[in-house]
């Protein structure tokens, strides 16, 4: 038995992977994805080792592989500029890549509140933009975007159910006590509304960011998506083993 036990302890314990599946809600169609933040190893990817943009999911995982590692599940994780550097506050490995914007401005993103997905230890949180600053939370990931879809567990004050703005949208929730990360994309064109909804009222999340919308794509082998487009900016996903 003593040999069996310290073969057993030779043998990589798999991490935990993202519990992804299909939903329908009021309905419309949705892609999720779970992550046990305290389980999994949940990052955010910008550049290569040469200061150049990934822009996939393909390059993330190859970033990956020399370490025996891929990626389990990913999805675009924030507003960028056409040079693919993030609109807003940015960390990475815990260096601050880029700075919070905290005043209002044009487009989704300055459609305050908006806010910011921080990845601390053992825990992450969607934190409205005013509050993050006020805070100063300890984030060894970050990824500022907006408008908040959900504050307190309540909708956004501007959200219209009868808005004809219908796109494809992808976003991110998170509990109260920040272990459970909830990831999501539409299957077809919503509202803000009726997204917001989702976190909200199916998913019961008493935060919840928008991330994007015309470019919104997601990585799920178990779902068999590997959604292809114009290459991205930030993108989270989780890291298992090879």
């Amino acid at each position: 038995m003593r040999g069996v036990w310290a073969l057993l302890l030779l043998v990589p314990v798999p991490l935990a992977a993202a519990e992804c599946r299909d939903v329908v809600f009021d309905g419309a169609g949705y892609a999720i994805c779970e992550v046990d933040v305290a389980a999994e190893d949940l990052r955010l990817f910008l550049n290569d080792g040469a200061g150049m943009p990934l822009g996939s999911f393909d390059k993330v995982d190859a970033l990956l592989g020399p370490g025996h590692a891929r990626l389990g599940f990913a999805m675009n994780a924030g507003m960028y500029h056409a040079d693919r550097s993030p609109v807003g506050h940015y960390v990475e490995d815990g260096e601050e890549r880029a700075k919070v914007i905290a005043s209002a401005g044009p487009g989704n993103f300055g459609l305050l509140p908006n806010g910011v997905f921080c990845i601390g230890e053992d825990r992450a949180d969607v934190i409205e933009t005013r509050r993050f600053v006020r805070d100063a939370p300890v984030c060894e990931y970050a990824s500022q975007s907006g408008p908040m879809l959900v504050i307190d567990g309540q909708l956004h004050p501007r959200f219209l159910a009868k808005s004809d703005s219908l796109y494809i949208r992808n976003g991110v929730g998170t509990s109260a006590d920040g272990k459970r990360a909830v990831f999501a994309i539409s299957q077809s064109p919503v509202n803000f509304h009726a997204f917001g909804r989702l976190f909200r009222d199916y998913l019961k999340l008493p935060q919840a960011l928008y991330f994007d919308g015309n470019i919104s794509r997601l990585y799920a082998p178990g779902l068999n998506r590997h959604d292809a487009g114009f290459p991205m900016g930030p993108i989270v996903g989780t890291v298992v083993p090879r």
